[in-house]
């Protein structure tokens, strides 16, 4: 049986939503993985929302909303009232401890998150779903040896590579149930990366737009935003 839990973020049914989902966290739907971003498989995965609260940032107040995805903790952030009659403004964001919160100059994570919260937070509406795939999906631990593989001269690609992993393995395959969770089914892409078009467009989301986000080149990353250009296909 496939069970639906979907999710009203009008604040004024807040603390409802809040018990239901604290009651019902063992309910879960079951979805085809996409293993590869352009390729649907067979293989059938849980997926349940667990936990939802209100999130106030210096952007503007957010709702916050965590699923699980085996032992990966993802977050779903909504900023407004979405109108999902039109395409819905939307940042797919992976998670960069070094860029998004220890402020490094290595790569153009952290700026990237604040353009993307800032255009949300003005456009009145958007979705922002912050993946838990550090590194491009290699792990903390890979991600810093592949900086020392760096240091000495390796690009981006390079590194992962020498590593014995993947130029990126990152996956997308729950956005389909975040995004249908709150009944998006087209959005407005904020992104230079067309792998990640390709992915929502394979699970049948519709990207209206692609928005390049352009900010946070600097001397320490351009030629770590040049290899991603040329190796990766990012766009500008």
């Amino acid at each position: 049986m496939r069970i639906c839990l979907s999710i009203n973020y009008s604040f004024r049914h807040y603390r409802l939503i809040r018990a239901k989902i604290r009651h019902e966290t063992a309910l879960s739907w079951q979805y085809l993985l996409i293993l590869h971003p352009f390729k649907r498989t067979s293989l059938t995965v849980s997926f349940a929302p667990q936990a939802i609260a209100k999130l106030p940032t210096r952007f503007g107040e957010f709702t916050i909303t965590i699923f699980t995805e085996d032992a990966k903790e993802h977050a779903l952030l909504v900023f407004g009232e979405l109108d999902t009659s039109q395409s819905v403004l939307c940042r797919v964001h992976s998670e960069c401890l070094t860029g998004d919160s220890l402020f490094s100059l290595r790569c153009d994570c952290g700026p990237q998150l604040e353009a993307a919260m800032t255009q949300i937070a003005d456009n009145g509406s958007g979705v922002l779903i912050y993946l838990r795939q550090e590194g491009r999906d290699i792990g903390l631990v890979n991600k810093i040896k592949a900086y020392a593989l760096q240091d000495e001269g390796a690009d981006t690609v390079e590194a992962n590579l020498n590593l014995g992993l993947p130029e990126d393995a990152r996956a997308y395959a729950i956005c389909e149930k975040m995004l249908a969770s709150i009944h998006v089914n087209s959005v407005k892409l904020l992104t230079n990366n067309p792998r990640k078009v390709a992915a929502l467009q394979a699970m049948g989301i519709e990207v209206s737009q692609r928005l390049p986000i352009i900010v946070g080149e600097n001397t320490h990353n351009q030629h770590y935003l040049k290899t991603k250009r040329a190796k990766l296909g990012h766009l500008e």
